[in-house]
């Protein structure tokens, strides 16, 4: 069984930055992606970014600000996010690709 917990999630001004780490804990293969999904209020999950062997992958919103990278054993990944907007603001959940997900971590950007 595979087991992720976030951390990292916070209250941030316009323009600041944050940090989310996931850690996997059970069986990972670096064959799987990681990444991070978002979902704000009343909104339908999205993509965030992904890494895997094959590369990294970001939505179009968030490409230039935010970087996703993965160690540890292919068992952390981290999603570093700058030049935080508004619109950022959401539940951010870590994902394994073999069917796992955290239980999220809650973003906000607000002055």
């Amino acid at each position: 069984q595979v087991q992720l917990v976030e951390s990292g999630g916070g209250t941030v001004q316009p323009g600041g930055s944050l940090r989310l780490s996931c850690v996997a804990s059970g069986s990972i293969s670096s064959i799987y992606a990681m990444g991070w999904y978002r979902q704000a209020p009343g909104k339908v999950r999205e993509l965030v970014a992904t890494v895997s062997s094959g590369g990294t992958l970001y939505a179009d919103s968030v490409k230039g600000r935010f970087t996703i990278s993965r160690d540890n054993g292919e068992k952390t990944v981290h999603l570093q996010m700058r030049s935080l907007r508004p619109e950022d603001t959401a539940v951010y959940y870590c994902h394994y690709a073999a069917g796992y997900w955290g239980q999220g971590t809650q973003v906000t950007v607000s002055s």
